[in-house]
């Protein structure tokens, strides 16, 4: 009875360990996933900020660093697409729209009909809503993650988010317009 008893115990232990081992894998994938996400949406976002930089300076730009960046990041949000829970989704999507439109900005640059103001308002960009979208998914990744737990955080995710849809969707409205307006000159 007692050998039984203490088998019974053993293997309680061996499966409460099992299953301690199985969260923690998942624990470290989902980290590993979420750092993966954050370096490639900075290096994404710092690429095309140096491709801009570097036009406005008159130097050449290697795209393929930009390029290469964009395909990082595609392939990070595709498998991170698959994994995320929905507000840390919403979160990544949101920014996911933002880099695409800066990766326009950046393609649009040099057939530009007004170049400064067309470096003004791509720096604008990547160093004012873009930054911000980056850190906003950084913070919520963390947060996600149970690093940096904020008690109004929810409120202020969605302040966050919405304002960089909006300046997104500014922007866009922007450049179609000065395509518009390329077309028509043209």
């Amino acid at each position: 009875m007692f050998n039984e008893f203490a088998s019974q115990k053993r293997e309680k232990r061996a499966d409460q360990q099992r299953v301690q081992d199985r969260d923690d894998r998942v624990q470290q994938a989902r980290r590993d996933l979420y750092a993966r996400l954050n370096a490639t949406a900075r290096a994404y976002r710092v690429a095309a900020r140096d491709a801009v930089r570097a036009m406005e300076r008159g130097e050449d730009v290697d795209s393929a660093v930009l390029d290469a960046a964009k395909e990082a990041w595609a392939e990070e949000y595709s498998q991170a697409q698959m994994a995320l829970s929905k507000d840390v989704l919403e979160v990544t999507s949101t920014l996911n729209r933002a880099l695409g439109v800066g990766y326009t900005v950046v393609k649009q640059l040099p057939s530009s009909p007004s170049p400064d103001a067309t470096y003004s308002r791509a720096n604008a960009w990547f160093s004012g809503p873009l930054s911000d979208g980056v850190y906003l998914l950084r913070v919520t990744l963390r947060h996600d993650l149970g690093v940096e737990v904020q008690p109004d955080f929810e409120r202020s995710r969605m302040r966050a988010l919405a304002a960089l849809d909006s300046e997104r969707r500014a922007l866009e409205h922007s450049l179609d317009s000065g395509q518009t307006q390329s077309s028509r000159s043209a």
